[in-house]
């Protein structure tokens, strides 16, 4: 008998038909996320097993749960940075605390309701965080591509490249440039060879180049996943109270919230099935986050990358996501030990070319021509980041974008004309205030004031006022006193200030 609502013969199989397309777009993300998984775990100053977790917990917890169908999670480039400042800081044996509070934190907020909200930061901050973040992973992994130390700051390490030129192992450049090479030119293989993701096909390439030749380069290192698990001791969750501990908290929780939400938004415009939840999936990072945390692994969000391979493979369901993890699993488990021929050069193309990526070249190009206060936005923001670090970054962001709102939109006028048929002669100066009075304008609207003649009388118009803050309040109230003790003095206003500022109010 045929399901309610269908025919005989199109409902039956499409079970088998979803399950494979799942299966199969399952494994082209794990074979995405796996070099990227790695090298962002060495990128943040961690074991390379720490992101294989955080991997494996974005695909069998994050991925089950409620919130997005196709979003894949996992480690993620944008938190590099953030992750690398909090690991030097405190050392890696809190980042366990660092990321479980994080992840409590998202699932308050997922409680509240409050994942919509995330919608309403400036899209020219996020993209300047992007891009802050980029170019603080190419000048880290410009480093580790030749094989060198790198100095402590990101300012250190761009004054630092001239002598890095000289420094650089020339094999591990070599390596590293012909991953990024492979990465470039992949796609454009035909037949089955360019359906292999790029970024392992470069590094499968890379590794084996390093093996034939025997280069002396430097390796991942590898302990195994189960001696890299490291839960949180409660003298490391006792250092969470330091101020300086709470903001990096609050800012992994904000930056992956937006990162994963903005992602959410993207991935959304790939597919047409069910659309994003954003508190549910608010949820579900803040559930995954506090499974890392207890694992002492990396933080996770969703990532576009891996997301969008995820759609283009032809997932359905969230089956996808979730089976991903378990092939990650499966690989942590059974063969960790391949990982130790991989050289760092390698990984560090791959990274390169993700920070590469994350710079919004294009967008600043368009914000430029339609929105030059939103590029501004969009170029401090990422500057900050380089300049100061990621947290700093995006509040100097976020300040410029509501500065740059309140001055566009308080915008005051003042009209005037003579009333009565004396005119200019013996007529009132009718004075009448329009727009949003604010103290970004209050200079030009005490210049209107005071030019106005005054041996004339004037009759003030606050009625076209859509809004009057204090210091507005303060200087019409002012500026009426003063014209009171003139010749011309303020006859019979329409609205008196006071009055006009209750109703505002």
């Amino acid at each position: 008998m045929p399901w309610p609502g269908t025919s005989g013969a199109s409902w039956v199989p499409s079970v088998p038909a979803t399950l494979r397309a799942d299966v199969g777009a399952s494994v082209v993300v794990a074979l995405v996320a796996l070099p990227l998984c790695v090298g962002i775990a060495v990128a943040s100053g961690v074991p390379a097993e720490l992101g294989l977790i955080t991997g494996v917990v974005g695909g069998l917890v994050t991925g089950f749960l409620p919130g997005s169908s196709l979003q894949v999670s996992g480690p993620a480039a944008g938190l590099t940075v953030l992750v690398f400042e909090a690991v030097r800081t405190y050392g890696v044996g809190a980042l366990g605390a660092l990321v479980c509070a994080a992840g409590l934190l998202q699932l308050v907020m997922g409680a509240l309701r409050l994942g919509r909200w995330f919608r309403a930061i400036s899209v020219a901050v996020v993209q300047g965080m992007l891009a802050g973040i980029g170019l603080v992973l190419i000048a880290s992994q410009l480093y580790a591509l030749g094989d060198a130390r790198a100095p402590g700051h990101t300012l250190a390490k761009v004054a630092g490249l001239g002598r890095l030129g000289v420094e650089a192992d020339l094999a591990a450049v070599a390596l590293g440039a012909g991953t990024i090479a492979v990465m470039v030119l992949w796609r454009r293989l035909p037949g089955p060879a360019g359906a292999v993701p790029g970024a392992l096909a470069g590094v499968a390439l890379a590794t084996s180049a390093s093996r034939l030749l025997e280069l002396p380069v430097a390796r991942v290192e590898v302990a195994g996943v189960l001696a890299a698990v490291s839960p949180p001791w409660a003298g490391e969750v006792a250092a969470l109270w330091s101020p300086g501990a709470l903001a990096t908290v609050l800012a992994l929780a904000l930056i992956a919230s937006a990162e994963t939400l903005f992602s959410a938004a993207a991935v959304d415009r790939l597919h047409e099935g069910p659309r994003t939840d954003y508190d549910r999936e608010l949820i579900a990072q803040g559930a995954g986050n506090t499974v890392c945390g207890l694992l002492g692994a990396l933080p996770m969000t969703a990532v576009i990358v891996r997301s969008a391979a995820n759609v283009e493979a032809g997932a359905r369901t969230r089956a996808s996501r979730v089976l991903h993890g378990v092939w990650l699993l499966l690989f942590a488990v059974l063969v960790p030990a391949s990982l130790s021929v991989v050289p760092l050069a390698s990984l560090a193309g791959v990274l390169l070319y993700a920070g590469w990526k994350l710079l919004p070249g294009r967008a600043v190009r368009t914000l430029w021509a339609e929105h030059r206060g939103e590029a501004v936005v969009l170029v401090v923001t990422a500057g900050a980041v380089v300049a100061t670090n990621l947290f700093e970054g995006v509040l100097v962001g976020l300040g410029l974008a509501v500065a740059k709102s309140a001055w566009e939109t308080s915008h005051v006028h003042v009209e005037t004309r003579w009333e009565g048929s004396e005119g200019p002669e013996g007529g009132v100066l009718w004075v009448r205030v329009l727009g949003n009075a604010t103290f970004l304008r209050l200079p030009k609207l005490l210049d209107a004031l005071e030019a106005l003649p005054a041996d004339r009388p004037v009759r003030l118009d606050l009625g076209g006022l859509r809004h009057l803050d204090h210091a507005c309040l303060t200087a019409l109230e002012g500026w009426q006193r003063q014209r009171e003790g003139t010749a011309g003095g303020v006859r019979g206003a329409r609205e008196p200030v006071g009055e006009r500022a209750e109703e505002l109010g």
